[in-house]
């Protein structure tokens, strides 16, 4: 498959169709779309970007499932398959903390919750009917009217050990946020435990630009959660993650401590610089595990970021 690209979550409005039609005659393989709090919803979003394209992939990455009771989730997702089928891919994810416990979303235990979810939804989609009396999902003999005749694959949005390993025996794939380096890639693989048929996606910031300090400047100010508890798991296999911890921690202010990133960190951590240079990294993250790199267009000018990103969408 083709590289893809994420559908930006604050493009104005006016901006999302285009940029999506655009994505679609400049070859991505895959267009992401994101559903973060307050923003815009996943599942429209999605819809809309299926109805005005024509052949490329659209995935959900990620909807949070203790958000959604998981026969209208599978519902929604049984719609955009049968309407455009083998171009849609749904994404599962806990969700936030903070934006879940906003919501009354977060339960005693999210992996718990997390789980029962994914098996409901995935039998669902596969034409099953579904008793499920768990912890956090009640279904007493419910399927789907019509299910899709080529049913979603259904990706985990996680990160953590336990996470990943659910996801290996629950789920079709795995997307994994940014930043990730393949030593990241190779981890994540490790504790999904599940064969090659499990896929594993990944976002990554990226910036084309035959000017390398360029470039990195364009992909530095989507790196200041960087050094953060939830971006532990990305840089613990990382043979500087104990510097960048120190970094963090003694430097409080997050646009200083961006800045202070040495290139060589900002070049493992992103898809930054030349284009020629951008191609080999995706080759190195494809051999450490990865099935799909997904970019994350950086910069003031998302739709100029597209047309640059667009050299490397055949890697």
């Amino acid at each position: 498959m083709s590289t893809g690209v994420v559908l930006p979550r604050d493009l104005p409005a006016a901006d999302v169709l285009p940029f999506a039609r655009r994505a679609d005659a400049l070859g991505a393989g895959s267009l992401w779309v994101i559903e973060d709090l307050g923003f815009r919803g996943g599942f429209a979003q999605a819809a809309a970007v299926l109805a005005v394209t024509e052949r490329v992939h659209v995935g959900l990455g990620i909807a949070p499932a203790a958000a959604r009771n998981p026969v209208f989730t599978a519902m929604e997702a049984a719609t955009l398959a049968e309407q455009f089928p083998g171009r849609f891919t749904l994404g599962l994810g806990h969700g936030v903390p903070g934006w879940m416990r906003q919501v009354g979303a977060w339960g005693r235990s999210p992996l718990t919750s997390f789980g029962e979810h994914v098996e409901a939804v995935r039998r669902l989609l596969h034409g099953e009917t579904v008793t499920l009396l768990g912890d956090y999902v009640h279904l007493d003999g419910v399927r789907l009217d019509a299910p899709p005749a080529t049913p979603p694959l259904v990706v985990s949005g996680v990160r953590g050990p336990k996470s990943l390993a659910l996801s290996g025996r629950q789920a079709d794939g795995t997307l994994l946020a940014e930043p990730v380096t393949a030593a990241y890639a190779r981890a994540a693989r490790e504790q999904i435990g599940a064969g090659p048929e499990h896929r594993l996606i990944g976002y990554e910031l990226a910036a084309i630009d035959d000017d390398p300090v360029r470039a990195r400047d364009a992909v530095r100010p989507g790196l200041v959660w960087v050094g953060t508890p939830d971006a532990a798991a990305h840089t613990a296999p990382s043979p500087y993650a104990a510097d960048l911890q120190s970094l963090r921690d003694r430097t409080p202010d997050v646009d200083e401590f961006v800045r202070l990133l040495p290139d060589e960190w900002v070049d493992d951590l992103t898809l930054a610089g030349p284009a020629e240079e951008v191609r080999a990294r995706i080759a190195d993250l494809r051999a450490a595990g990865l099935d799909e790199v997904v970019l994350f267009p950086t910069g003031d000018d998302r739709l100029a970021a597209l047309e640059s990103l667009a050299a490397v969408f055949s890697a």
